[in-house]
């Protein structure tokens, strides 16, 4: 069922969503129209545009959007931010980190309004964009869920890698960039294949390992999650059995770290995720367990190869990594 927006004030909506929708649907606009003339009885461009409606098919379910999707607003998804970039769309609400948005994200972000953090979106101010269509996160609560589709139609985006392809084509969809998604879907793949031609059998029984610093914990990723599939999946590597095993983010001990002991290892840290042990990678390598590691001994070892705030499992990031990771394992 099409809901129906106009009429509907700022701040009744305000209301409503901080309800969580405890009550009904607002009921249509009830005030007499004025008599129709030639001059009134014509809607409105922008109002016939938002009147009609296209159908978007996304992770095999369909969604319903205005035929024109220009006013974009993202909302706890980073996937899309990074989307984003690759397309050179400039939403008009995008998250800020810390309170402004990274230097990262500065070519898309020149103009748009800051709705909040990743996980503390405000609504308030995503109403008052006015924005045709909001890209969500697939980590978002129900509730969070039902709030943002009562402002926009709104796509969960997912934040699982295996579905980069399908996230960057959702926003070249959206944004009539069909042909600019698909061209730099191409152009990924055929870099695969000079990067294996590169590489050679040079690294063929290395151990190749990225890890993430957070709160001055170590933290490795199963094999299909954050950069490993451009490793693992596309270059063809072999994963340490550590990465086989873990189903989720894991934090690992420095002793299980040493096991592991990889030939090459790619390290992603931020300030912004230490900012309880703002030292945590300076101590990590001062550490003499550390020291013990055949990626540290032999000066393999690569921090923040790309901007580490980078999701990973996205176009951009799997593009930027791929290079700067064969850059540095090929040195060799």
């Amino acid at each position: 069922m099409k809901k129906i927006y106009l009429g509907l004030s700022i701040a009744a909506l305000t209301l409503a969503l901080t309800a969580c929708g405890g009550g009904k649907e607002a009921a249509n606009n009830t005030t007499a129209p004025a008599p129709a003339t030639t001059a009134t009885a014509e809607k409105p461009a922008d109002e016939a545009s938002k009147a009609e409606t296209r159908t978007i098919k996304y992770l095999d379910k369909e969604y319903t959007v205005p035929s024109k999707t220009e006013r974009i607003a993202i909302v706890g998804s980073m996937e899309s931010m990074e989307d984003s970039l690759v397309l050179n769309v400039k939403p008009v609400g995008a998250i800020s980190v810390g309170g402004k948005f990274p230097e990262m994200f500065a070519p898309i972000t020149g103009e748009a309004t800051s709705i909040g953090e990743k996980i503390q979106p405000n609504l308030e101010t995503i109403l008052s964009l006015k924005p045709d269509v909001i890209l969500g996160s697939s980590k978002f609560p129900p509730e969070m869920a039902e709030k943002l589709n009562k402002i926009a139609p709104t796509f969960p985006v997912s934040h699982i890698s295996t579905n980069w392809e399908a996230n960057l084509q959702l926003l070249g969809e959206l944004t009539g960039k069909q042909a600019e998604a698909e061209k730099a879907l191409n152009e990924y793949k055929s870099g695969i294949e000079a990067a294996k031609a590169k590489l050679g059998d040079g690294i063929k029984d290395k151990k190749v390992l990225v890890i993430r610093l957070r709160q001055g914990n170590i933290n490795i990723y199963p094999e299909k999650v954050f950069f490993n599939p451009a490793l693992y999946a596309d270059l063809g590597l072999t994963a340490p059995e550590e990465v086989k095993a873990a189903k989720a983010q894991e934090i690992i001990s420095m002793e299980k770290f040493t096991q592991i002991n990889p030939d090459y290892l790619f390290i992603q840290f931020s300030p912004d995720e230490n900012k309880d042990k703002p030292n945590a990678l300076e101590d990590l390598q001062n550490n003499p367990i550390w020291k013990s590691v055949n990626a540290v001994k032999n000066g393999n070892v690569y921090v923040n190869v790309v901007d580490p705030l980078a999701q990973g499992g996205t176009a951009w990031s799997k593009t930027q990594f791929l290079k700067a990771a064969v850059e540095k394992l090929s040195a060799k």
